[in-house]
């Protein structure tokens, strides 16, 4: 419950805009059958704010169930970890880059990182619910005890316009949490409030990697 309070905020701006997915899902819904099953995309994941995390995304789709691995290590060690795949139809679509710290604390935040990668279209939870809605919801994400990810999942999809934007390379998958003090904790000391609830500590809700899939 504890970590639960600390996502309280997070949902505020990583959703924003997924309103404007689900009315371009349902116009497009009708649009074709299935798409081709065997279709194979991968991301090399790579670290944000200096988090030292590294690992690899590999997403197959057979007709709308997409089959979604993460192997990641390094991560902050006995913490929750939020993880999303990414889009916007407004968005660049990609990883953030420094070019997007526009405060110049040398610190890219969830705020400056949304541009870059769009809002929540799947909450890569570990169990239940994998929509928007489970964008918050802590206990059913990876903890990383050793800090070591190894996630495996099938999850739906709806059939149209942004499935095929995620087959053509525009998915973005993000993983959250950076322990900048490296004390263990998500606490103030290490980046001060989160730019999303100034009760939060910018170390949840920072991104820690960041890859695009191809």
């Amino acid at each position: 419950m504890q970590h639960r309070k600390l996502y309280a905020g997070l949902g505020g701006l990583l959703l924003a805009g997924t309103a404007g997915i689900a009315g371009m899902q349902a116009s497009s819904a009708t649009e074709s059958k299935a798409p081709a099953a065997g279709k194979h995309l991968a991301a090399d994941l790579q670290p944000l704010n200096d988090s030292g995390a590294s690992g690899h995304a590999h997403v197959e789709f057979k007709g709308n169930k997409a089959h979604v691995r993460i192997d990641a290590r390094r991560l902050a060690k006995g913490l929750p970890h939020a993880q999303h795949l990414h889009f916007g139809a407004d968005a660049r679509n990609e990883c953030p880059s420094v070019f997007d710290d526009d405060n110049f604390d040398h610190r890219l935040n969830v705020a400056e990182g949304v541009p870059a990668y769009g809002p929540i279209l799947k909450s890569l939870t570990t169990s239940g619910d994998t929509s928007p809605k489970s964008g918050l919801a802590v206990d059913r994400f990876p903890s990383t005890p050793k800090g070591i990810e190894k996630y495996e999942r099938t999850i739906n999809f709806t059939p149209g316009a942004v499935q095929r934007a995620i087959k053509s390379g525009k998915g973005v998958i993000v993983i959250h949490g950076v322990d900048h003090n490296g004390n263990g904790v998500y606490d103030f000391d290490g980046a001060g409030a989160s730019e999303l609830d100034a009760s939060l500590p910018a170390e949840a809700t920072d991104p820690a990697l960041c890859g695009v899939l191809r």
